[in-house]
């Protein structure tokens, strides 16, 4: 069995939302921090995004952080983190933690978090990596999303091998679980 070293998390990076996402962010962060996994993830200083870099820095956990020049009119790229890596472009951003994660934890997001989440999807559908992805499907997040996915292979538009290339996981330590792949 393998231990996942570094895990990349994609989520929000909104604060306007409730604070049970931001709480359940930090509590992540706090989790890895304590099990000496590394986070990987796209480098904001706000929303779960923020959260969960804070907590692993605040529990003397290793962050890096993959923020690029394009978002800086539209968010800010943490001050504080073990490591900040500064692309040019999102196709940058999501390579760089690709290449440094053997793990993908999807927490609670918006249309970026899904981009981030379908394309890691893709890859792996393409065989392009065989690194777990895990879908964090907290308080029935992404139920929907999921629904959708499910209707996605029953049409034909994927095949029923696609619903192997994830996890749906409703508890933080069953995102553990699977990590410990």
């Amino acid at each position: 069995m393998t231990k996942a070293k570094t895990v990349c998390v994609f989520c929000g990076a909104s604060n306007n939302v409730p604070k049970k996402f931001l709480d359940i962010g930090a509590h992540f962060g706090k989790i890895l921090a304590e099990r000496d996994i590394t986070l990987v993830y796209g480098g904001g200083d706000c929303g779960v995004m923020g959260a969960v870099a804070n907590a692993t820095m605040k529990n003397k956990g290793h962050v890096t952080g993959i923020f690029p020049v394009s978002l800086r009119n539209i968010e800010n790229e943490h001050q504080s983190l073990s490591e900040i890596i500064i692309v040019n472009t999102m196709h940058e951003r999501k390579m760089g933690m690709f290449e440094r994660s053997d793990a993908f934890v999807i927490f609670p997001g918006g249309f970026g978090t899904m981009d981030e989440m379908f394309e890691i999807l893709t890859w792996k559908q393409l065989q392009l990596h065989d690194k777990p992805v895990i879908i964090f499907n907290y308080q029935g997040y992404w139920d929907p999303l999921i629904a959708l996915m499910k209707n996605i292979i029953e049409v034909g538009f994927a095949k029923p091998v696609t619903a192997t290339y994830y996890h749906v996981v409703t508890e933080l330590e069953e995102i553990m679980d699977v990590l410990r792949f």
